[in-house]
């Protein structure tokens, strides 16, 4: 046997294939909602619901896992391969029945339920596009294979989970429930691509598997039948092109524009407290803290922009606090900071001309005030100035800042507080003197 025969029986199924009357059996009987399936159904629903609410990813796991919503998605795909129309009919049936059941129970759950705030696990079930059409492809093949198969393995819970059937179908009740029809439509939209590319990988394999046809149809009928399906198809996947395309080119605006901020944003005496980067507004919005940039700094730096092809985009340079003169006009929340700089200052300069320090009792007060603009992350501070003394018996004035935070260890980007900006600012409300700063978490 040659080489080449070696590595196509490698790769061949077709001798793994199991009895066409047990796979029909196995298919037909997955796609009713009754008794068991049924009670399964119900159960997975308000796993799945609950699991999206407290924003638990092992819970929706295990919605996914027990979930049989497959069932009647494989039937149709089956069906239409080998024109077995009585089939489809009773899998399209059983298909709405779930789908309908789903949404009732879900938008009843989070009608009741006292947290409605959507989050992270919800959110990722609203925008759908080109790559999950892939994924519910590539998915239903693995399935079909599978249930076509002498080898029965654990694919199908595999599949069940990549594909997320439960976690669309529910945050589709969420936005019903709530009115937030771009999470209705969104979530319904995403349950479609799966539906329909997991019907799509089961027709396919099916017609390479030769299984045995229903009903006898004519050329004609077969090409309308496939017209019929092709169309389907295509009108599922043109959305979804355009929101991976739209993906593809936020995520570049994301790259550039962080690029952008590292390389640009180094300027003497300011330190960046705060970036925001909003990819489909294309805005960046800086928020600096420091003596304060002039005009021409600023327009430096949103020249600077042209480097990066980011001509689209917005930018907006703030100052979170600026230790300069306080008699400039400006609002009162900035004479604010200022009066609180100077006030703080003076008091500086009073424990430096008696030799003493006093804590101030209003002192974490302020700086908690000013930190949790552009940290907040921060739920409480502690601040007190000491003296330290060396071998030369000179003292000197040191600022320990200790911030406890509470860091989202669920989220993508944990809410990490940076202690160095925070030294830095500090350091420029309070000169010639040694800043000791610590950052715990809740």
């Amino acid at each position: 046997m040659s080489w080449s025969s070696k590595l196509f029986n490698r790769f061949n199924i077709l001798g793994e294939k199991d009895d066409f009357n047990l796979v029909h059996d196995n298919i037909q009987q997955d796609i009713y909602f009754r008794g068991t399936n049924l009670w399964v159904l119900i159960f997975a629903i308000l796993i799945a619901s609950v699991g999206l609410n407290v924003n638990s990813t092992a819970v929706i796991i295990g919605a996914m896992l027990i979930s049989p919503l497959m069932g009647p998605i494989v039937g149709m795909g089956y069906a239409l391969a080998t024109y077995d129309f009585k089939l489809l009919k009773s899998a399209l049936r059983n298909y709405v029945f779930a789908m309908l059941a789903g949404l009732a129970a879900s938008a009843l759950y989070f009608s009741l339920t006292p947290i409605s705030q959507a989050q992270s696990e919800l959110l990722s079930r609203t925008s759908p596009n080109i790559y999950d059409v892939m994924i519910a492809l590539f998915g239903g093949f693995a399935g079909i294979i599978v249930i076509a198969s002498k080898r029965k393995g654990n694919v199908v819970p595999g599949v069940a989970i990549a594909t997320a059937l439960m976690p669309p179908l529910c945050t589709a009740g969420y936005g019903l429930a709530l009115g937030h029809w771009d999470f209705f439509f969104g979530a319904l939209y995403l349950y479609a691509i799966n539906s329909v590319f997991i019907g799509v990988a089961t027709l396919v394999t099916t017609r390479f598997y030769r299984f045995p046809v229903a009903s006898y149809l004519t050329e004609k009928s077969k090409r309308k039948a496939n017209y019929f399906v092709s169309i389907i198809v295509i009108c599922t996947a043109l959305p979804s092109l355009f929101f991976g395309y739209r993906l593809v080119v936020n995520e570049k605006f994301k790259s550039k524009a962080n690029e952008y901020i590292a390389n640009e944003t180094i300027i003497p005496n300011e330190f960046l407290l705060q970036k925001e980067v909003n990819a489909v507004e294309k805005t960046i919005k800086l928020t600096f803290g420091g003596k304060g940039i002039s005009q021409k700094t600023k327009d430096l730096l949103i020249e600077a922009r042209k480097k990066y092809d980011l001509e689209e985009a917005e930018i907006t340079i703030g100052q979170g606090f600026s230790i300069i003169d306080t008699e400039k006009e400006g609002t009162e929340s900035d004479k604010l900071r200022g009066e609180l700089t100077n006030t703080n200052q003076r008091f500086q300069s009073l424990l430096l001309d008696y030799d003493s320090l006093v804590v101030s009792q209003n002192l974490g007060t302020q700086l908690y005030k000013e930190l949790k603009v552009w940290e907040p992350a921060v739920n409480r501070c502690y601040a007190n100035f000491a003296r330290s003394i060396g071998e030369d018996s000179t003292a000197k004035v040191a600022l320990i800042f200790i911030a406890e935070a509470q860091q989202n260890m669920e989220s993508e980007e944990p809410n990490l507080v940076d202690p160095n900006k925070i030294k830095g600012w500090l350091a420029s409300k309070y000169p010639n003197t040694q800043i000791f700063v610590e950052v715990t978490y809740k």
